[in-house]
């Protein structure tokens, strides 16, 4: 009887099991198309032009992304919404408010928010490593080395547009967080690894994020007098051009070439292109927003004065001489 009663309860078993099984692939499926839709939905984001809105709907969305990350830890489009968002993060907000208390002279909130800062751009290259490490192995060996030894790593296993995506926001993170911690030696003895990265997305699809490489690389090669400065100059006219001047980031990582090249005069035109812009583009409406609030930082005096510039020194086109009198009958 026992038997009888095992064997005749085996399919109903199974069948649970089954079940069972097939809930938990619903289950995954659900998550995994959740997190697709996610992603393709995220660009929304970028037709908003309120600040504020968009910092706390930031702050939400990194706990959601987490959260998903969580749930489905091997899921791509997951690591890529993490990635993008702490780069996003970390630039837009959180060294924004460094660079304001920077500014203001108060060590203790620049202090703070410079922690912050780093937080997010570590915790985004991390995420960005984790995924390329789905396409290729060998990151940290070749990045240990020098700049050719990394480009030749990236050209092997990495050749397709897709790949650009991921390469440039590993790239912009990287450069962000040498940039914040500028007086670290070590970190700034890693400056070549962001170059190659940023470098290897341009080549593979350089219009991505609204030539946002070729704009990153100008304000590279224009990070100090002594820089590449005819470099600057050529990929930022480029990245004017192609954008149309929509893309108002450009306007300011020209303002950064024009103060290595101590040319008061060309940092107040651009900055002032980018404050005065009227909604250029509404699918670029966040980046703008985040652009014209940091041009009007550089236009304040602190702003002038941390790049070497004084307020109203720029002379001004001298008035055309009073027309000659007319000669006496």
């Amino acid at each position: 009887m026992p038997t009888k009663l095992l064997t005749s309860l085996a399919p109903t078993l199974l069948a649970g099991a089954l079940a069972l099984g097939n809930v938990g692939c619903v289950k995954k499926m659900i998550l995994n198309s959740t997190i697709a839709s996610t992603r393709i939905g995220a660009g929304a984001a970028d037709t908003i032009g309120d600040y504020e809105l968009a910092r706390s709907a930031a702050s939400a969305g990194m706990m959601q992304f987490e959260g998903m990350h969580r749930l489905a830890p091997d899921n791509e489009d997951a690591l890529f919404m993490l990635m993008r968002g702490w780069a996003g993060y970390g630039y837009a907000f959180a060294m924004d408010d460094f660079e304001a208390a920077t500014l203001a002279e108060d060590d203790d909130a620049a202090d703070y928010h410079k922690k912050r800062a780093k937080l997010a751009l570590d915790r985004s290259i991390a995420y960005a490593l984790e995924l390329i490490a789905k396409e290729a192995d060998g990151f940290e060996a070749a990045s240990s080395k020098d700049a050719d030894t990394m480009k030749a790593w990236l050209k092997k296993n990495f050749d397709e547009k897709e790949d650009a995506e991921n390469l440039f926001w590993l790239g912009s993170a990287w450069l962000a967080r040498v940039n914040l911690l500028r007086d670290e030696r070590e970190y700034v003895a890693k400056l070549y690894v962001g170059v190659a990265v940023l470098e290897r997305s341009r080549e593979l699809y350089p219009e991505y994020m609204s030539w946002g490489a070729t704009a990153t690389l100008g304000a590279y090669h224009a990070r100090t007098p002594m820089a590449e400065l005819d470099e600057a100059k050529k990929l930022l006219d480029q990245a004017l051009e192609k954008t149309q001047r929509k893309a108002l980031g450009v306007q300011l990582n020209y303002a950064r070439y024009a103060c290595a090249k101590n040319d008061q005069a060309l940092y107040e035109k651009m900055l002032n292109e980018v404050v005065t812009a009227d909604d250029p583009d509404p699918n670029l409406r966040l980046q703008n927003t985040i652009a014209k609030r940091r041009a009007r930082r550089g236009l304040t005096k602190a702003g002038m004065e941390d790049c070497g510039f004084h307020p109203g020194a720029v002379s001004k086109p001298a008035a055309p001489a009073p027309p000659a009198p007319a000669p006496k009958p």
